[in-house]
């Protein structure tokens, strides 16, 4: 009995590799990480020893950030495809274990679209991992429109997952977006980057033009669920939908109720989105992501290697003891709601 309680069951959506291939393609090029730390060195062997110890029965393997775009549509086509088949090759060895996100040599759509049908049709992938921006364009450009149109044709589960922001620190007139010096972007820029592609995808109108594409945020959503509301208005106010200005939220007219109504619309598109619990502190984090998402909508992520296993199995730590979700509830964002998404790991499992 003791021994059938520590079978792995937990499902990873948030878990990445890092190839050897890849690490050296960069170094050639002089980057030696993303986010202002040192890529982490990996081996599926390790993934599945960190796995058993945190009883995870199955991970989901995506490329991090930085990606494979630097300037080079060539280089970026290669090193998806490099990254892809690597991927796919050690799922092939333990396909119960493991599944992958594939990597789009992205801001180029046709690249990014003959890549789509490479990693669905011969690789077999069980998702799409997507940058919150390549070369500082953000996923709701109109430019990526014939993209998104095809990942809603195939149904797509979509990883979004943020790098770092091009030229946050760049002042632009009145708006001066300084970062923190010393402070490494993956802190706290990329939780922003996040916020920013999800403002995009929904500002652009994308959002409503993919019902079949299933988006998975990762770090409990950026800031999402606690800024939603901004992310609302905001996302109206790019698109022209609201009257910026002053005036906006003064005195209550026919004209803001259909606003605010709008704005209630937009809330409620987030709403439906999927969110990984990825570097985030259950105590505090989870009763607005609770308060915020579909309860189906939560999932288990360790952000492994990039994040060690001590933060991933402080954060388990923390979600064991936190009082907030039911065994039912806990259970769901552990393993079942994952299972919705990628059905084939159920069966996997019990062949």
């Amino acid at each position: 009995e003791k021994m059938k309680t520590q079978k792995p069951f937990r499902i990873d959506v948030h878990h990445h590799f890092v190839s050897p291939e890849y690490t050296h393609a960069l170094a050639d090029i002089g980057i030696t990480g993303a986010g202002g730390e040192n890529f982490p060195v990996w081996s599926p062997e390790q993934t599945l020893a960190m796995m058993d110890r945190q009883r995870i029965a199955a991970s989901l393997l995506s490329l991090s950030a930085p990606g494979v775009f630097f300037g080079e549509r060539g280089l970026a086509r290669d090193l998806a495809r490099q990254s892809n088949e690597f991927a796919a090759r050690v799922v092939s060895d333990v396909p119960q274990r493991l599944g992958f996100f594939a990597t789009l040599p992205l801001p180029d759509v046709d690249d990014a679209l003959s890549e789509l049908d490479y990693v669905y049709d011969t690789l077999h992938t069980d998702g799409v991992i997507l940058l919150s921006n390549y070369a500082g364009r953000y996923p709701g450009d109109l430019a990526f429109e014939p993209l998104f149109a095809e990942l809603n044709r195939r149904k797509a589960v979509v990883f979004l997952h943020p790098t770092a922001a091009i030229g946050a620190n760049v002042p632009q007139g009145n708006d001066a977006g300084a970062t923190l010096p010393g402070v490494p972007s993956s802190m706290l820029e990329f939780v922003f980057d996040t916020t920013r592609a999800v403002t995009s995808l929904l500002g652009s109108g994308t959002l409503e033009r993919t019902p079949a594409v299933r988006y998975i945020l990762a770090h409990a959503g950026g800031t999402v669920p606690y800024l939603a509301l901004r992310i609302a208005i905001g996302a109206l106010w790019a698109a022209g939908k609201i009257t910026p200005g002053v005036s906006w939220g003064a005195e209550m007219d026919q004209q803001q109720f259909a606003q605010l109504a709008q704005v209630s619309a937009g809330v409620q598109s987030l709403q439906q989105l999927y969110y990984d619990t990825t570097f985030s502190y259950p105590s505090t984090v989870f009763p607005s992501l609770q308060a915020f998402a579909e309860p189906s909508h939560l999932l288990f992520g360790s952000d492994y290697p990039w994040a060690g296993e001590t933060i991933a199995s402080l954060l388990l730590t923390g979600m064991e003891s936190y009082q907030g979700l039911d065994p039912q509830a806990l259970a769901s964002l552990e393993r079942g709601n994952a299972l919705s998404l990628f059905p084939r790991l159920e069966v996997e499992a019990k062949e």
